[in-house]
């Protein structure tokens, strides 16, 4: 229904106080969301980092900030060596990566560290988000390549 609660609970869960009334009142800088939702009329959907196996961002993040974490394998940016350049945004094909400029660094989806599920799809009032994980073996293959669905 395109509520935006996701939105706002990105942004409680990657603020300092984690209330959800500081976050977006007293804290500065303010907490940037990681999931976005777009509307155009009755249709809406929400876009998020969806840690790509072929993660162009990655590859072309010109200091190495953005990478590939061996241990979980998601796509993950290191805030000490992103200079804001922002080529990860341009390289993205989902346009999941927004720009936090007051800290002027890339700010993504990094599935809530410490979090059983993610704030965006715990929120959810219509468990219209859900966390998938991708069993390789499930995944159609059509002309030789395997396509995410």
């Amino acid at each position: 229904m395109g509520c935006g609660l996701c939105q706002v609970y990105c942004k409680t869960q990657h603020s300092v106080s984690k209330d959800i009334l500081k976050a977006f009142k007293k804290e500065s800088p303010r907490p940037v969301s990681r999931i976005r939702v777009e509307r155009k009329a009755e249709i809406c959907f929400s876009l998020r980092c969806r840690h790509c196996d072929e993660p162009w961002c990655v590859y072309s993040c010109l200091t190495g900030a953005m990478h590939r974490d061996v241990a979980t394998g998601m796509v993950v940016v290191d805030r000490n060596k992103c200079m804001g350049c922002w080529t990860c945004i341009v390289a993205c094909p989902n346009g999941a990566l927004t720009r936090d400029l007051d800290n002027k660094i890339v700010a993504k989806c990094d599935l809530c560290p410490g979090l059983e599920v993610p704030a965006c799809v715990a929120n959810c009032p219509n468990d219209a988000l859900v966390l998938v994980e991708e069993d390789k073996e499930d995944v159609p293959e059509f002309a030789g390549s395997s396509v995410r669905m």
